[in-house]
């Protein structure tokens, strides 16, 4: 089957049934009140079609950020849990350890093309982002998982250039 017709494939089946996703933001200075990047993440989630069923705010502890992401691989409606924040380099930014421990498989195209993206928008800064994705293997299929900075840019940038182009396919992939 080529590219074209695995993607017309997963579309026509997304249409019919359009994602369903958990929204986690990590961080240890916003409420919910003042997150701005979850808030546009869920403007742009939405305005896709896309079916948002959770939406969280944890600190930057590895328990925490543990729980939430096992919440959405334990919720059968779910496809995807994309996370802002905690992707950073400074000592409490520890999502990313946590999503890696969880993973089965990780998507290294997805946290190399958005550090990419990010030097071409605010220079060789957006080599500190550590962006990444993967899957974790759950019966009945896969819960995507996408994790990205919390800065409104950074949301921009990561949802609508990565995560909403390939989730469609991404999701008809891990059901196979």
């Amino acid at each position: 089957m080529s590219v074209e017709s695995h993607e017309s494939a997963a579309n026509r089946r997304a249409d019919a049934n359009p994602p369903h996703l958990h929204v986690l933001t990590v961080s240890d200075t916003r409420t919910r009140e003042t997150d701005r990047g979850g808030d546009h993440l869920e403007t742009i989630l939405r305005a896709d079609g896309l079916v948002l069923l959770r939406r969280n705010l944890v600190p930057d502890d590895a328990v925490a950020i543990r729980s939430a992401i096992e919440d959405a691989v334990a919720d059968p409606q779910a496809d995807a849990i994309v996370i802002t924040g905690g992707t950073g380099i400074a000592p409490r930014d520890g999502t990313v350890e946590v999503v890696r421990d969880l993973i089965d498989v990780e998507l290294d195209g997805y946290g190399e093309r958005f550090r990419a993206l990010s030097v071409e928008a605010i220079g060789v800064a957006g080599l500190l982002s550590r962006a990444t994705a993967g899957v974790i293997r759950r019966a009945g299929g896969g819960l995507l998982v996408f994790s990205m900075p919390g800065s409104v840019h950074a949301v921009e940038t990561a949802t609508r250039e990565l995560v909403i182009p390939l989730l469609r396919h991404a999701i008809h992939e891990t059901r196979r």
